[in-house]
């Protein structure tokens, strides 16, 4: 009897492997299926009783890859997880040190104050300082309250930041991770900030749907904002601006001092009221938060303007301001 042919190791399970077996003698496709071969430790496997090494494969990629040619790698799991579970507990202090706990400068919102409520209704009217200027050229529909101006530009300049995320938001690439209506997240996000960007930004990190359906279509909200991305973007560095010059030198016929008292007030302000110590923390949130989303959507942004903008991003307002102008245009 003609002894068997030597044993194939089979390396990986690529194709030219399986295509080494085809070509394998009868003989020993034959006896290959009728014979077992038991797995021993320390990764061997018994074959025609020699012992056959089984080498790891260096290239498995992970199923169910994410579309556009991407493969999906296992890399990074852990660390998406850990950055999630700081973000929803960033939210959760976020609501209990600036809302509930009595502890932060101000009054929480359990305990509101009438002053507190009375300037936030004096600052939502100066909203974007519209009343104010109109009152300043002649119309007198309705009369501006008359407030700090370093809070009115602080208050202003949080809200005009917040507008300049509604694009940015509605081109977010994981944008479909997030199952609620984004109109109503941006909407309340103009008035509670953080409050609801937070929970995105974890949402966001979400694995996708494996049934690799479509993205939603956006509202016409978001088609009016993306569209109209470089007005958007005029109209908050334009108010953000503003901000910087009506805090320091505007009202100065209301006795609220030079830039020196002006800055004076702006300290103790920040460490008395809860509102204006809250903006802090959303100014700080909102620098984080704009390299991150613009970082990782700049493929959206023109391919001659991609460096430009990959640099300014870390920059507050600037980066964000450098996106919407240079946005590629969609068909």
């Amino acid at each position: 009897m003609a002894a068997p042919a030597p044993p194939i190791p089979l390396l990986c399970s690529a194709f030219p492997c399986r295509a080494a077996a085809y070509l394998a003698p009868p003989a020993f496709r034959t006896r290959a299926t009728a014979w077992p071969t038991p797995a021993l430790p320390g990764g061997y496997r018994a074959a025609h009783g020699r012992l056959v090494a089984r080498l790891p494969v260096p290239c498995a990629a992970k199923r169910g890859g994410r579309g556009r040619g991407e493969m999906a790698v296992e890399d990074g799991d852990g660390s998406r997880a850990l950055l999630q579970a700081a973000l929803w507990g960033a939210e959760a202090a976020y609501i209990l040190w600036l809302f509930l706990l009595p502890y932060a400068p101000g009054d929480p919102a359990w305990a509101i104050s009438q002053a507190t409520i009375s300037d936030l209704i004096g600052l939502s009217l100066n909203f974007f300082f519209v009343l104010p200027l109109l009152n300043s050229a002649g119309v007198h529909l309705l009369e501006s309250p008359v407030l700090h101006p370093m809070a009115e530009g602080l208050f202003n300049f949080v809200i005009a930041w917040t507008l300049l995320f509604a694009p940015l938001l509605y081109t977010d690439s994981r944008r479909d991770r997030y199952k609620g209506s984004l109109d109503v997240l941006w909407g309340f996000q103009m008035f509670l900030t953080n409050t609801f960007l937070i929970p995105y930004m974890a949402i966001r990190l979400n694995d996708p749907d494996t049934d690799r359906s479509p993205p939603p279509r956006r509202s016409r909200l978001g088609s009016v904002m993306v569209k109209g991305a470089p007005i958007v973007g005029a109209i908050g560095a334009l108010v953000c601006a503003l901000s910087f010059v009506w805090a320091l030198v505007c009202r100065g016929d209301a006795a609220f001092g030079g830039i020196a008292e002006r800055c004076q007030y702006a300290q103790s302000y920040v460490l008395s009221e809860r509102l204006a110590y809250a903006f802090l923390w959303d100014i700080l949130l909102y620098s984080i938060f704009q390299p991150w989303l613009i970082g990782d959507n700049i493929q959206n942004v023109k391919a001659d303007a991609a460096d430009f903008v990959n640099v300014v991003r870390f920059v507050p307002v600037v980066g964000i301001v450098a996106y919407l102008f240079c946005l590629e245009k969609e068909e």
